[in-house]
């Protein structure tokens, strides 16, 4: 029985799979697009501060190579001349490349040779150790989890094939057989212990610091590693619940790219989200707070001379309780030193003339001082 579509060109005879496919790209090319637009801003805020340490540069990293992979995956699917030798040759691109941005964005890599002591660590590893105080366990757990995921990305790269489709319909790497799925079983496990170590941590952070739990998420971007860990968790269900008509049937493949892209997205944001230096990984919110409440105490003293007289000190003490100062500086509101090291209110004691008063300000810094 002739199909209704068998007057069309192949490029445009697609299976429904394979059409949902197209289209679930585009979308993921459009996420891309708005997530680089939108991030340009403070993108060039942390490029003007000073110093590069691992987590500015695994930033810029991921910011240039996760669109520039999803723009040649999109002319290799779109583009209609692309032919089925080419494509056998070029099909390993995208699951090799989506390997290297899920290193860069979870877990600790170290590379050690002859000419290099350097030791690369990656994004959730580096945020995880850092708001954990730098405790070593975290760092060999975590560091674990991303030698597990490295390992079993890189072999499951050897089993992808090239999806048979017709010439003109596209070029897309597909699994040779399920189990191929772990690829992202390893990934989404790490996501996960993420995740949860990082609430686990902000939760801890309740007994010295009450707050609401929509003030806390937002506090410790808590919103972001849950989200990392949705899209995972559903592309990796995607992947071994969906069962294809065919072996020319892309489905299993059809959420794989916008799990990377919004992966990539999302890490990004965790560093932006960091207080202080991104020197190892910056710090967790409460750290550093002299008092257990988060409020820190500064005290002006300064003095004064009378007409004719040795110079006094005027003993007043003004306690501001409805002072809303601005949040603590990072590196994405000022330039900072030279080091990177953000610049704060210089708060020491200065004793100009002619002025007769001593002010002890108590100034809120926790969270709930942040401008309304």
């Amino acid at each position: 029985m002739s199909s209704p579509l068998a007057g069309l060109p192949n490029s445009l005879n697609l299976s429904p799979h394979l059409s949902a496919h197209k289209y679930f790209l585009v979308c993921t090319l459009t996420v891309a697009a708005w997530d680089t637009l939108v991030l340009s801003p403070r993108t060039w805020r942390l490029i003007r501060s000073g110093g590069w340490p691992i987590l500015k540069v695994l930033f810029h990293f991921m910011r240039v190579f996760m669109p520039l992979e999803f723009a040649v995956v999109a002319v290799a699917f779109f583009d209609t001349k692309w032919s089925l030798d080419t494509c056998q040759k070029f099909y390993l691109f995208e699951p090799i490349c989506t390997a290297i941005l899920l290193a860069a964005a979870s877990g600790m890599h170290t590379a050690r040779s002859p000419c290099s002591n350097n030791t690369s660590v990656a994004v959730h590893v580096i945020r995880i150790h850092a708001i954990y105080d730098r405790k070593p366990a975290v760092l060999v757990g975590m560091g674990g989890l991303f030698a597990v995921q490295v390992v079993v990305t890189a072999v499951c790269c050897a089993f992808y094939r090239s999806v048979p489709l017709l010439s003109g319909q596209g070029c897309i790497a597909g699994p040779k057989a399920n189990w191929v799925g772990i690829y992202w079983v390893a990934p989404t496990l790490l996501y996960t212990v993420s995740a949860t170590l990082a609430l686990m941590r902000s939760i801890s952070s309740l007994q010295a610091k009450p707050l609401s739990p929509w003030k806390l998420m937002l506090r410790d971007g808590l919103n972001l590693y849950g989200a990392v860990w949705i899209v995972n968790m559903v592309n990796m269900l995607f992947w071994f619940i969906m069962k294809p008509t065919g072996p020319d049937d892309p489905i299993k493949t059809i959420v794989t790219s916008m799990a990377a892209v919004l992966t990539t997205s999302m890490t990004l944001r965790i560093v932006l989200g960091i207080r202080g230096t991104l020197v190892h990984g910056g710090s967790f919110a409460l750290t550093g707070s002299s008092v257990p409440s988060g409020s820190s105490r500064a005290t002006h003293v300064i003095s004064t001379s009378r007409s004719g007289g040795a110079p006094t000190s005027t003993p007043h003490t003004y306690t501001l309780d409805d002072m809303r100062s601005k949040p603590e500086p990072t590196w994405s509101e000022d330039k900072g030193d030279d080091k990177g090291v953000p610049l704060g209110v210089d708060e020491r004691a200065v004793t100009p003339p002619n002025i007769g008063v001593k002010v002890t300000i108590d100034r809120e810094v926790g969270y709930d001082s942040y401008a309304k």
